[in-house]
């Protein structure tokens, strides 16, 4: 989800700044006395240390969250699916209400009430993901903050409400037909949140950290044993009479694997408009 972008990139920041905390790396604050009252506070940049640390956790964390509880999650949903509704006409073209009586009819009521349990649950997830990625947004790129209850009423009012005026007027149809139209408008605007993700991770002229720790080797940029611009890594270069900069941006595989993943998204989505323009689903 696009929303999920934003998120992931925030909820990282507090580990980056907790492990500069207990390591030492954060400067010390500069006394009353010495900086005007109107000044703004120093920006935080993390160190070099924490952005691996903090890496290498999320890189693990992502690994297990997808190749263990996504997987068999959407995999026993893929197969109870086929095995239960296979033979059932009804099944190609069933909505979420259909599939709620698809199930109770072929399984039991217990798979229908599961299946619904799951539903909310799953709403109930996605709701508090677009809570805090607006709270990312707002607070990071908006600068603008509220009280968190505030900011919890407010959005889920306006994820809420439409869903009980549309609930209300057209039934169950409309409420399936609306909850098809949110999932199409998500997938359009993907394509133009993750865009500017990938120009980023690719230049080095955002993704070039400061290294201030002298107790590490210095790696120079094409040397042998470090990792050229044309790897998966990043590289090292040194600057004279100054600090090291290391040089983060993704090497031309990964680069070439997000672009090509997001030409095949953007055309996906392309055909999606177009065939539903024609009518077809």
């Amino acid at each position: 989800m696009p929303h999920s972008l934003y998120l992931g990139s925030g909820i990282v920041q507090p580990r980056l700044h907790e492990y500069d905390k207990e390591h030492g790396h954060l400067p010390s604050p500069p006394s009353p006395s010495s900086t005007p009252s109107t000044s703004p506070a120093p920006r935080y940049q993390p160190s070099l240390s924490a952005i691996r640390a903090c890496m290498t956790y999320s890189i693990l964390e992502l690994a297990l969250a997808l190749f263990t509880f996504a997987l068999f999650v959407n995999s026993a949903i893929l197969i109870v699916a086929g095995a239960a509704l296979s033979s059932t006409p009804d099944a190609a073209a069933a909505s979420l209400f259909s599939v709620h009586r698809l199930l109770a009819r072929s399984l039991a009521p217990a798979a229908a009430t599961v299946f619904a349990l799951a539903l909310l649950l799953s709403g109930t997830s996605a709701g508090i993901v677009c809570t805090i990625a607006g709270q990312m947004v707002s607070e990071g790129q908006l600068r603008w903050a509220t009280r968190p209850w505030v900011r919890r009423l407010v959005t889920r009012s306006i994820s809420i409400t439409p869903s009980i005026i549309v609930a209300g007027a057209v039934g169950a149809e409309g409420l399936s037909a609306a909850l098809n139209g949110t999932q199409v408008a998500l997938s359009v605007i993907l394509p133009f949140t993750s865009a500017p993700l990938v120009y980023f991770t690719c230049r080095n002229k955002f993704m070039t950290v400061v290294d201030d720790d002298d107790d590490e080797d210095v790696v120079v940029a094409g040397a042998p044993g470090s990792r050229g611009a044309g790897g998966v890594g990043g590289q090292m270069q040194m600057h004279q009479g100054g600090p090291r900069r290391v040089k983060m941006r993704n090497g031309w595989v990964v680069a070439g694997f997000a672009v090509a993943f997001w030409l095949l998204i953007v055309v996906m989505n392309g055909a999606l408009l177009v065939l539903l323009a024609m009518g077809k689903t």
